[in-house]
C-alpha cells in the first residue's frame, strides 16, 4: 500500500488543465492502485490525478463509504456529454481540508470514459456518482469546488480558507 501526498489549495497543479492519458501502461496501473489507496486512507470518495501531483485525466471513485456494495473504480479521460436538472448538496475535498459547502450541480449526467483495459464506455449517472464525477472532472479541468459557490456559501467558508491558505487564494475563472 502506497499513500501519495495530496496537494492542497494554492498548489499550481490544481489550476492546470490535465492532459489526456494516451495509453494504459505500468505507470498508469500503479498510479491507479496508489490513488485508490490514498483516497481510502484519506476517507475520501473521489480523487483526481492532479490532487496527487500528476496532471493527467484520470480519477478514482469509491462510494463504499456511502453506498453498500460499491467498489473502487478508475476512470480514464472522463468527459461529461450531457447534463439534466439541478440539485444542491454539501461537498468537501481532500485538497481543501476541513471545508464543506453546498454546491449546485446538474442532478444527472451522461459521461464517457475509458477503463483500465482501454475499453470505452458511455454511462448515465445520478445521485452520488454523478456528483462525485462532476467534482473530480472539475479537478481535471483545473477547478476546485469552492469556485462553484455562491456569495453566501463563499462567505461561510472564508475564514477556513484563510487558515489553509493565509496569503489568500484567487479562484480561476470558469
Amino acid at each position: 500500500m502506497s499513500i501519495l501526498k495530496i496537494r492542497t489549495i494554492g498548489d499550481p497543479i490544481l489550476t492546470k488543465i490535465a492532459k489526456p492519458v494516451e495509453e494504459i501502461n505500468d505507470f498508469i496501473l500503479k498510479l491507479a492502485t496508489e490513488m485508490i489507496d490514498t483516497m481510502i486512507a484519506g476517507d475520501g470518495i473521489g480523487l483526481a490525478a492532479p490532487q496527487v501531483g500528476y496532471s493527467i485525466r484520470m480519477l478514482a471513485i469509491d462510494l463504499s463509504l456511502i453506498e453498500k456494495d460499491a467498489l473502487p473504480m478508475v476512470y480514464i479521460n472522463p468527459e461529461i456529454t450531457k447534463t439534466e436538472g439541478e440539485c444542491e448538496m454539501e461537498e468537501g475535498c481532500l485538497s481543501v481540508p476541513e471545508v464543506f459547502a453546498n454546491v449546485k450541480r446538474p442532478e444527472k449526467i451522461t459521461f464517457a470514459y475509458t477503463d483500465l483495459d482501454w475499453k470505452k464506455h458511455s454511462v448515465f449517472a445520478d445521485g452520488y456518482l454523478a456528483r462525485v464525477l462532476q467534482h473530480e472532472i472539475d479537478h481535471l479541468n483545473g477547478h476546485l469546488f469552492v469556485e462553484q459557490l455562491d456569495k453566501t456559501e463563499k462567505s461561510k467558508i472564508s475564514k477556513k480558507l484563510k487558515k489553509i491558505k493565509p496569503d489568500g487564494w484567487t479562484p480561476k475563472s470558469k
